[in-house]
């Protein structure tokens, strides 16, 4: 834990991997206690982490901070918006990075997201993502987990009705 910079790219997804439930989930719930700078709480699985994001897309500062669960289970009933909760599976893919497919539930649910983690911006630049992989939504700030949990009922309703998995 500590501080480091985040270079991710995000995709919707086209469809899911036939061998998805090969791979071991892990089950997430977050909370966001502010989005400008962005600072979560997140419990994954039996680990707490608070962390701070700062603004940008593709390449963001993060800094992370192991919580007990006494302090998540606190600070997660601050959260302004929705809590966000998902199931999250690891896939090695043939480039050698891993993709971080997530499943939504609740609030989110028909809502299913890739993101895959690079070491340097080029290396985002020139990743060519697997023909499951639909639109490239890096850029687009919408898909931020953050901004996500902000949308009111109506909001995500057409969210949803616009970007769910079919």
């Amino acid at each position: 834990m500590g501080t480091s910079y985040e270079i991710e790219r995000k995709f919707r997804i086209n469809k899911l991997p036939d061998d998805l439930e090969s791979f071991d989930p892990s089950y997430i719930e977050q909370g966001y206690l502010c989005v400008n700078p962005v600072i979560r709480v997140r419990r994954r699985d039996d680990k707490y982490i608070l962390t701070y994001k700062s603004g940008g897309l593709m390449k963001r500062e993060e800094y992370e901070h192991l919580l007990t669960k006494e302090g998540f289970e606190h600070l997660i009933k601050k959260a302004d918006g929705i809590v966000i909760s998902k199931t999250r599976y690891f896939i090695p893919d043939d480039s050698g990075y891993t993709i971080e497919l997530d499943v939504f539930h609740g609030d989110l649910e028909g809502f299913i997201m890739a993101e895959v983690e690079f070491e340097s911006e080029e290396a985002a630049d020139s990743y060519t993502p697997p023909s499951w992989f639909g639109e490239d939504v890096t850029k687009n700030p919408a898909f931020h987990n953050s901004n996500i949990s902000r949308m009111d009922k109506a909001e995500l309703e057409i969210f949803l009705e616009k970007y769910s998995f079919s």
